[in-house]
């Protein structure tokens, strides 16, 4: 899995020039890219949520539209309308935002369920219909939204259902003092994003989507990746546990991870460093958990260190000799 270590190196270095410090928050981003998976960036204004989405926008030469999601945003501002022509006498179907292969949905919980529920079509299968007219999602289509987890004021939590349909949700944070003097220093004339050239083409990234299904896991590792979203449905503090599809999310991203690390196996370690990412926002944590403050983060520990992590099998190792046999 050379190729997509390559192909990985070349986003980074490339986005670290306008993104500075978030390397995990890069690769976890490049991770959704090459899963077909969307994302929920879920932080404080200010921590560079729709830079960072606009960086991997130019970095591999998509399209990109950004959706300001408000109140009173309508679904046909969203997919699309059809609007009655009077020279040809007919409907014309004009496209909405939503047709790009990077939409940014800013403040994405800040529309009406009614709007958020027009993107659960597009979202999950890659296709909007529009006065009984299907019309295909341009590949990748990827989604990044963002929203405020602090400001609740006028704004409309997003169901499970919706959540669920999110590949990831990363936390970019505040910046080190270091890191936010290099940004202070980087932008003195100009904004890096201004002069950020496109080193990937769209269709590297979708054969890569492709060989990252090749990556070997084996059957210890799937069984761990099950117990773990096991674990979360029978764990005490949760009132809804991951579901299936978060094991499916579990089993492709660490493909992913692996394939970025160069190897082309899956490490029980990988499954590790993305549970919290994939489960965090799949679970409810139960009210009387939430009143002793209990996290999905804590719940998504304490899982992982009550489950076993599986050894080697008899013969058998977790390495590239391994993955061949």
């Amino acid at each position: 899995m050379d190729t997509v270590k390559e192909f990985a190196e070349r986003i980074f270095t490339n986005v670290e020039q306008v993104i500075i410090g978030k390397r995990n928050a890069v690769e976890l981003l490049l991770v959704s890219l090459l899963c077909r998976g969307h994302v929920l960036l879920e932080d404080v204004p200010g921590t560079g949520k729709t830079v960072l989405a606009k960086s991997i926008a130019r970095s591999i030469g998509s399209s990109f539209k950004r959706i300001q999601f408000t109140p009173d945003l309508l679904p046909s501002d969203v997919t699309g309308i059809s609007i009655f022509n009077q020279q040809s006498r007919e409907f014309e179907f004009r496209h909405g935002p939503i047709f790009a292969q990077i939409v940014l949905a800013d403040e994405i919980n800040r529309a009406t369920p009614k709007t958020q529920s027009a993107m659960l079509e597009a979202m999950e299968e890659r296709q909007i219909t529009v006065d009984g007219t299907t019309y295909a999602l341009p590949a990748p289509f990827i989604v990044l939204a963002t929203q405020n987890p602090i400001e609740y004021e006028g704004t409309f939590p997003l169901p499970e259902a919706q959540l669920d349909r999110f590949l990831l949700r990363l936390h970019l944070g505040y910046p080190t003092r270091l890191d936010e003097i290099a940004i202070l220093k980087r932008q003195r004339q100009a904004h890096p994003l201004d002069s950020l050239q496109t080193v990937a083409q769209i269709d590297d990234l979708l054969r890569l989507q492709q060989a990252i299904k090749e990556v070997y896991v084996d059957d210890l590792v799937e069984e761990y990746i099950v117990s773990i979203t096991t674990a979360t449905r029978h764990h005490e503090d949760v009132y809804l546990g991951a579901s299936a599809r978060g094991s499916l999310a579990l089993y492709r991203t660490a493909q992913a991870w692996a394939a970025i690390k160069g190897r082309d196996y899956v490490a029980p370690d990988d499954v590790k460093d993305l549970a919290g990412a994939v489960l965090g926002h799949r679970m409810i944590v139960s009210p009387a958990a939430r009143i002793r403050s209990v996290t999905a983060a804590a719940v998504i520990e304490d899982v992982l260190s009550g489950v076993a992590v599986p050894g080697a099998r008899a013969g058998r190792r977790f390495d590239r000799s391994a993955a061949a046999r």
